[in-house]
């Protein structure tokens, strides 16, 4: 819809759950600049170096594991995992065209390199893992019993862990390619009607009211800058070994694997 209204834009800001979709609007000509004071603090990591797009509080890349499905000693550790035969017919993990999922598909693409990320996902078919429709689907299907464990982001996960399930949140891939962060962005919009008040908003967003707010909601956000206080059982990025990867160049390698690979992968699934 952004897009749609790129010559007549409705908005000022657009909250984005990850940066991808934040750098497709750069690319689209959508989106303007903003350098705001109050990102200071915040890690330059998360943002582009243009301003075009400011990360804070985040969210992560995580199995969900059931408790009851494998003694704890065996149960899977890796996003690998999903291909491993030792757990054929266990993991599922949402549709990879869409939300963070596919932000994930990229990420593997960019880490792993094109040919090990394609074999990646031919192993998960050969392995019987279960495509569903979304990360709230994997929740429910590992909730239920339906899979032994998936992939998801942090907010399902600790609904999960809210609502008493048999599950554990997993942080993936310590030592190895390291767990995906996901950070929100703000992003103000090219010749939006109000922008005065949207730079206001985005102000707010990358305060550290904000990221308070964020870490004590029930999405369970991780404050990207130091020194906010979070609740007790939201990881702190200091403990996470974060996947090493360009969020602003996810965004090309995103929409050519949705139009390819990723789409034809998708389609091939039951």
């Amino acid at each position: 819809r952004l897009m749609a209204e790129k010559a007549r834009p409705q908005a000022d800001v657009f909250w984005s759950g990850d940066p991808v979709r934040a750098a497709i609007l750069k690319q689209k000509g959508v989106s303007a600049p903003y350098q705001s004071p109050a990102a200071k603090g915040l890690p330059k990591l998360y943002s582009d170096p243009s301003g075009f797009w400011t990360g804070f509080s985040a969210r992560a890349r995580v199995l969900l594991v059931s408790k009851t499905a494998f003694p704890k000693e065996e149960a899977p550790s890796s996003v690998m995992d999903l291909t491993n035969p030792k757990y054929k017919e266990k993991g599922c993990i949402a549709n990879p065209l869409f939300g963070t999922t596919s932000m994930h598909a990229a990420a593997l693409f960019q880490v792993l390199g094109a040919e090990k990320a394609r074999q990646f996902f031919n192993s998960m078919t050969e392995n019987g893992v279960k495509m569903v429709s979304s990360n709230g689907e994997v929740r429910r299907r590992v909730s239920g019993g339906d899979c032994a464990f998936g992939v998801t982001d942090t907010d399902d996960a600790y609904q999960a862990v809210r609502e008493k399930k048999p599950v554990e949140v997993v942080y993936p891939d310590r030592g190895g390619m390291r767990t995906l962060i996901v950070p929100n962005a703000a992003v103000l919009i090219k010749n939006g009607p109000n922008p005065k008040a949207g730079k206001a908003f985005i102000d707010f967003l990358l305060s550290a009211e904000a990221e308070t707010m964020l870490a004590e909601s029930e999405a369970a956000q991780m404050p990207v800058r130091t020194g906010v206080k979070a609740p007790a059982h939201v990881r702190s990025l200091e403990s996470i070994e974060p996947m090493q990867v360009d969020y602003g160049k996810l965004a090309k390698e995103l929409d050519e694997l949705s139009r390819g690979f990723l789409k034809e992968w998708a389609s091939r699934q039951k």
